[in-house]
């Protein structure tokens, strides 16, 4: 019988790996595709008229803090209760919740095609519009100027700070009758959200997104984390929460076996 949960549970991990090398290759090829070709009108080109500026927080600071800082977070929980199981549950969970977020957001990207609001500039940099408005400016971005709707730094911010705020909240028992009046725990909880949300509003400041490509960014990545970190911890109202299912499995499954020793030593 141990066997066979062995090799059950290495096939799971397998699929788990594999599920995870799966969505960032698909990630990697949307990068690539083009969106679609959404037409502009006229009464509405002011909209893509604002000036091109370099992003506040551009892609060279947005991926350490996405991956690394999730990562430092769950090695210092590692660090102070040693439990393995959680450490691999926890970073299993922030791996699918990232990928899946990666997936969802660049499918809509592409299928909407919704011009950022800087695309003028990026379709005619010399400010020279034709009639046919065909674009002449570097196809790259052009390419990535279609991609304003929704935000990907919003919604891999709140995916990933937002795992970080229901992780502490489930270590710290936030949520739970042993953690409430105390406002450190609440602070703890808060302030991951409020960095992705710096990150999310500096989208609009430096004209690369509009206000609908944040807020929908935000619902996408603060949905899938959530979703994700339920499937592998249990409610913030509980007692348990700052188990993860799998060790709270274990930890039942060694219980039975332990009663029923004890019923087949009661029966000899």
């Amino acid at each position: 019988m141990l066997i066979v949960r062995g090799i059950g549970f290495s096939t799971a991990f397998c699929f788990d790996i594999l599920l995870r090398i799966t969505l960032v290759f698909l990630f990697l090829e949307l990068e690539r595709a083009e969106p679609f070709n959404r037409k502009i009108h006229e009464d509405e080109l002011w909209l893509y008229k604002n000036p091109r500026t370099d992003s506040y927080v551009p892609t060279t600071v947005l991926w350490p803090l996405v991956f690394l800082t999730p990562l430092i977070v769950i090695l210092f929980s590692f660090i102070i209760n040693k439990d393995r199981v959680d450490l691999s549950q926890a970073l299993l969970c922030v791996t699918l919740a990232l990928g899946f977020n990666g997936l969802v957001t660049d499918i809509i990207k592409l299928i909407v095609g919704r011009p950022r609001p800087d695309f003028f500039w990026r379709c005619f940099p010399d400010g020279q519009m034709n009639s046919e408005f065909k674009c002449t400016g570097n196809p790259i971005a052009i390419r990535d100027g279609r991609k304003s709707f929704p935000s990907g730094h919003s919604s891999f911010a709140f995916t990933s700070f937002g795992f970080i705020s229901l992780y502490l909240a489930g270590k710290l028992h936030v949520f739970s009758l042993s953690g409430k009046a105390q406002s450190w725990k609440l602070c703890s909880f808060i302030l991951p959200i409020f960095i992705a949300l710096i990150i999310a509003l500096s989208r609009t400041c430096d004209y690369h997104h509009h206000w609908q490509d944040i807020v929908v960014g935000g619902i996408i990545g603060s949905s899938l984390t959530y979703i994700c970190y339920r499937h592998y911890y249990p409610p913030l109202d509980s007692q348990i929460c700052h188990k993860p299912y799998a060790a709270l499995t274990m930890q039942l499954q060694l219980e039975n076996i332990k009663n029923t020793k004890n019923e087949q030593i009661k029966w000899i």
